[in-house]
């Protein structure tokens, strides 16, 4: 009987420029930086575990003051920005999927898209920054219970809500503190995440994820959602809890 020699067929290879040499191939590094990228996200969700901790906590022993501290916030603004968070998440899943199906056109679309919505929401958290600046309510010395102690009426000529003691009032400057630290920490995260934003709208424009290469979009996408997640959180938490009209 011949022998009979079985033919192997090479697999393809196609080499990525991006391909660091200490990983066999390119699917190990892809899988290692997904990893780091998972690892990170983790040691954020117990950063910002612990700040919602500190809120809850903190709500719980001073009920009275966060009610109405938490009252000042603006619900359509912090609901505007809500919708347009979930819009620029959107945009960055479709993103993901360009890089994937090496359509670059659409990628750089989807990742200025990205990060438009980004900047609005960064726009409307100014709007809302500004307002507790005029009214004082930003932590420190300046800080202004006169609002709580002594509440503004509505054109019937009843208060808003109810007055509370001196006492009380100074413990609605630990609502605003914790207020500033969750959104500004989650402020900061979309600050840099429109910085890496901008380097991958150039390298995408410059076609470095359109040759199978898309680690870079994949691994950001995660984090993007990840401060989508995070904000999904807070707006509820610090806008919509407990929020109701006085009852006289």
């Amino acid at each position: 009987m011949p022998n009979e020699t079985a033919v192997h067929e090479p697999h393809e290879h196609v080499f990525i420029p991006q391909h660091r040499h200490h990983f066999e191939t390119e699917e190990q590094q892809r899988e290692a930086g997904s990893f780091g990228m998972w690892l990170f996200l983790l040691t954020e969700i117990m950063f910002f575990g612990g700040l919602f901790f500190a809120y809850l906590l903190y709500r719980n022993w001073y009920y009275a003051a966060f009610v109405p501290a938490s009252n000042q916030l603006s619900v359509p603004l912090g609901g505007a920005n809500t919708a347009i968070l979930i819009s620029s998440g959107f945009f960055m899943a479709l993103a993901v999927w360009a890089a994937e199906v090496r359509k670059k056109a659409l990628l750089v679309i989807f990742l200025i898209l990205t990060t438009v919505f980004g900047l609005a929401f960064l726009g409307i958290k100014y709007v809302e920054y500004h307002e507790k600046w005029e009214k004082h309510h930003i932590p420190g010395a300046s800080f202004d219970i006169s609002e709580f102690v002594n509440p503004p009426k509505d054109a019937a000529g009843k208060p808003t809500q109810h007055a509370l003691p001196p006492d009380v009032a100074e413990k609605t400057q630990i609502f605003f503190f914790l207020y500033f630290a969750m959104t500004g920490m989650h402020a900061l995260h979309m600050i840099i995440g429109i910085g890496l934003l901008f380097w991958l709208i150039w390298r995408a424009h410059k076609g470095e994820f359109s040759a199978g290469y898309v680690a870079p979009i994949e691994n950001f996408g995660l984090y993007w959602h990840f401060v989508d997640i995070v904000w999904i959180f807070l707006f509820p938490l610090l806008y919509l809890i407990n929020r109701h009209p006085l009852s006289m």
